[in-house]
């Protein structure tokens, strides 16, 4: 008797994602190449004369015939966070005894991590439901990347369906896409036999084959991908610690990085270390140092996250790649702060995978320390994506006539006096908000999204703006008219309309967002929102003193001082009196000791909510600020114990599934008349 087409079809596929479990997963290849693509050449055949039975998670469905003209963007279910990075034994050290006190741990407690290769690639979110793949995104900024699901259907070590027992309903994982070494090398002996640009390292090769607009390109390519987390888990519980997700990824047919290992404590941690850094150059793919996770999931979600890293997690980097340049001239430019930088300019050299022209010096100090002058050789280090560093001077290659630098007297930009105090390393401009170059950084800060979040007013608008002296402090932003604006370059009256309107929009903030916005030194987005959730007030932190300042969770002397410094500078009270007085505003609460505000201060206490699509009288981020300081918890996916939904134009998978929950879906006039209930007007 023979087998029905639709049988055979089933068990081809069964058996190809049998030995692909067995070639990616296991690195325990069951077949022959031949005998595999006889396999795959006998599914073919068969779906084409049947082709009501091909399925999207089929084998031979890998690859989409037909090119995209753009990527959409993918808001990620969970944001992607970054991890802090360390350098060194102390560094490690550090974060050993912070994660050891947090926990409230003995001195002598070793703690368990799971140890992995930090791949230099392109990290991935992979989103399945019901087992199946249904959108890959790059990382983006954490919060929003590209749609690159076409694309990532290429890539074998990506199953289109999981395999398997307790698959869940929903699952996120997260993983990084690589090129191997051979690949890279063999795609650019192709290219160069054509006289074709060659790629610069794999990272680059892997960044640009996963973002071709035709995914037949992408297939040619030979990527490859290691997943190292979950990201999203719905329809059963999660694994209780970092090795059972590992072995979890891997049962329902992600690759795994076959070098990760479980260590226990520093001496652990250094040992891996020492083991990698030997194995470094051996490995078929590019790792630029290695990444440390705590094992247990509840210390884990003890820790939690500061700002847009974990603190159960951190990446020790290898040291950095250096090469020898010189030095053709050292040039001091001025920062947001005033602080003035000698940076030296290099003649270009390739390290760690990019050309490089310019490094930091830091200071005079470091100038002095390292003796370096113009027409030097020097070693140059790039140690990751950091700023690149003079590391060394050959003094015995010194030219005759290498000239030492000394610093200006006067700003290189406002010719005001440069001043440096005593006992500080840092000179500084005293020009202020006067000085050309403190004001463009200032208001490049005052802009960015975490802070005020004005959509469209980018670096070089900033740039025409104060060039043409037509801002000269923060709140003249909001007295801009679109008639002017659109004379600026790359401006038109449609542009220009809209930017006004993002700029009115923006003035309904938060209060933590705010005292970011002021650019306060050494005050990142963490500490604003610590600071404005344990007064509560602007007012309570303008008046508070430095010891009631150094109260506050994570704030310690020297930021409480600057805090402090701040507000008393005349000058900057008068900007942050006009932007008050130009119509800025943002809820505020009564103080509360664990900085999150008190319970009758918090009308939404409690409740989960979620937002999707598109909102037009302010951004998602800063909608999500306000509920939260209202105590809402703004959540990335939908499940049953979301509160409600707010849905703009474009909502998809949320606003499915909200209704199929049965949870309440608003729009966004319903949103904005809940928050002027409680006095936050858009």
């Amino acid at each position: 008797m023979s087998t029905a087409p639709s049988e055979r079809i089933a068990e081809l596929r069964d058996l190809i994602r049998k030995h692909d479990y067995h070639y990616y997963v296991e690195d325990d290849p069951q077949l022959p190449d031949q005998a595999y693509d006889a396999l795959m050449r006998e599914l073919r055949e068969l779906e084409s004369l049947h082709p009501e039975l091909i399925t999207s998670e089929s084998p031979t469905q890998r690859v989409s015939g037909t090119p995209l003209s753009a990527f959409s963007p993918a808001e990620h279910v969970v944001p992607m966070l970054s991890l802090d990075n360390a350098f060194s034994e102390d560094d490690m050290e550090g974060f050993v005894r912070r994660c050891r006190d947090r926990l409230k741990l003995p001195a002598t407690a070793d703690i368990e991590f799971m140890a992995e290769p930090k791949l230099d690639g392109i990290a991935i979110s992979l989103l399945y439901e019901n087992g199946k793949l249904s959108r890959a995104a790059t990382r983006g900024d954490g919060q929003t990347g590209e749609n690159i699901t076409a694309n990532a259907r290429t890539i074998g070590a990506i199953p289109l369906q999981l395999t398997g027992e307790g698959i869940p309903e929903r699952l996120e994982v997260r993983g990084e896409v690589v090129m191997a070494k051979a690949s890279f090398e063999a795609f650019n002996e192709r290219a160069r036999a054509k006289d074709e640009k060659p790629f610069v390292n794999p990272r680059n090769a892997a960044a640009g084959s996963l973002r071709q607009l035709d995914a037949r390109v992408t297939a040619k390519r030979s990527l490859d991908c290691y997943c190292y987390s979950i990201g999203l888990l719905e329809g059963q519980d999660w694994p209780e610690t970092h090795e059972e997700a590992l072995e979890a990824l891997k049962c329902w047919g992600f690759r795994v990085n076959p070098e990760i290992r479980k260590v226990s404590g520093l001496s652990g941690m250094s040992e891996y270390y020492e083991h990698m850094l030997i194995r470094r150059d051996g490995l078929d793919y590019d790792i630029d140092g290695l990444v440390f996770k705590i094992n247990r999931r509840d210390w884990q979600e003890t820790l939690g996250f500061v700002a847009r890293a974990p603190r159960w997690a951190i990446a020790h980097k290898f040291p950095a790649q250096e090469a020898l340049t010189v030095v053709e001239n050292i040039e001091f430019q001025v920062g947001r702060t005033g602080a003035v930088t000698p940076v030296a300019k290099l003649k270009p050299v390739f390290v760690g995978g990019v050309t490089v022209s310019n490094a930091t010096l830091h200071n005079m100090d470091e100038i002095d320390r390292l003796d370096v002058r113009i027409g030097d050789s020097v070693m140059v280090r790039r140690a990751g994506d950091v700023i690149p560093q003079v590391v060394k001077v050959i003094t015995e290659s010194r030219p005759a006539d290498a000239k030492k630098p000394e610093m200006p007297t006067q700003c290189p930009v406002c010719q005001a006096a440069i001043e440096r105090e005593e006992g500080q390393a840092v000179a500084r401009c005293s020009g202020g908000i006067s000085c050309a170059a403190q004001r463009k950084e200032a208001l490049k800060h005052f802009v960015s999204r975490k802070a005020m979040d004005i959509d469209g007013l980018g670096d070089k608008l900033i740039d025409q703006l104060v060039d043409r002296n037509w801002v000269k402090s923060p709140a003249e932003l909001f007295g801009l008219e679109a008639p002017a604006l659109a004379l600026l370059e790359r401006m038109g009256k449609k542009s220009s309309e809209k930017l006004v309107q993002a700029i009115q929009n923006a003035k309904t903030t938060t209060l933590a967002r705010f005292i970011y916005a002021l650019g306060i030194r050494e005050v990142g987005e963490a500490t604003a929102k610590g600071l404005a959730g344990y007064f509560g007030s602007l007012a309570a932190v303008r008046e508070a003193t430095l010891e009631q300042l150094q109260e506050v969770p994570d704030v310690g002397g020297v930021v409480a001082g600057h805090v402090e410094t701040f507000f008393k500078q005349v000058h900057n009270i008068e900007v942050v009196d006009a932007l008050i007085s130009v119509g800025v505003v943002w809820p505020e609460s009564s103080p509360s000791s664990d900085g999150e505000g008190t319970e009758q201060d918090l009308p939404l206490d409690g409740l989960t909510v979620v937002l999707t699509g598109s909102l037009e009288a302010m951004s998602r981020d800063v909608a999500g600020a306000h509920l939260e300081s209202l105590g809402a918890k703004v959540a990335g996916s939908v499940s049953k114990k979301t509160a409600w939904v707010v849905a703009g134009p474009g909502a998809g998978s949320k606003l499915a599934k909200a209704e199929s929950l049965g949870v309440d879906v608003y729009d966004e006039a319903w949103l904005l008349a809940l928050l002027e209930r409680y006095g936050i007007s858009a």
